[in-house]
């Protein structure tokens, strides 16, 4: 009976740890992240920073109750508090969905009031323009935000409100997002 010879494993194992720490030297290589709160541009050639840059995009005109909470955060978002551009340099069309949904119904009768549960869905599609009207970027982004549903109506009402407005607010974060990744990429384009 022989023992294994360990040399040759030995060996084997350090030529795999090799092979594999230069392939993820090469995946981490490609890798282009950077941060997004910086200051240096998100499109090539310009001269400002990203935080100028998204300040510079006009959000157009809602009409739904949801869809204006969702453009006030967006552009409370982009432009830091400083509300919209006096010359954009950029436009954003954005269209918002509603989908409200019952998730759980009561399913025992009793005499106390047993919430039920509800989910409210903002859907935001959305087309980012230059000044020119050459169109830049398009996006559909979804948030769902659940709520409870008691059977009083006035706060069944209420608590779906608050589950649109916490879904605008999450839906503005990422619409910025998006629009910053957007950005980059068309200026890597340009």
């Amino acid at each position: 009976m022989s023992l294994p010879d360990f040399g040759k494993t030995t060996r084997s194992l350090r030529r795999t740890a090799l092979y594999g720490l230069v392939a993820s030297l090469a995946l981490v290589s490609a890798c282009t992240v950077r941060p997004l709160y910086s200051n240096a541009p998100l499109t090539a050639g310009s001269t400002v920073g990203a935080a100028a840059e998204l300040a510079s995009i006009s959000v157009k005109p809602v009409k739904t109750r949801y869809a204006q909470q969702v453009r006030n955060n967006l552009i409370f978002a982009l432009g830091q508090g400083a509300g919209e551009p006096a010359t954009p340099a950029y436009t954003l069309d954005l269209g918002v969905t509603e989908l409200v949904e019952s998730a759980a119904l009561v399913q025992i009768q009793t005499d106390e009031d047993e919430p039920t549960a509800g989910t409210v869905t903002l859907t935001a599609n959305y087309v980012l323009r230059d000044t020119t009207g050459t169109v830049i970027a398009t996006g559909k982004r979804s948030v769902p935000s659940s709520f409870d549903r008691p059977r009083q109506e006035y706060a069944s009402y209420r608590a779906q409100i608050d589950a649109e407005n916490r879904a605008a607010r999450e839906l503005a974060d990422l619409l910025r997002l998006s629009v910053a990744q957007d950005l980059i990429k068309h200026g890597k384009k340009a």
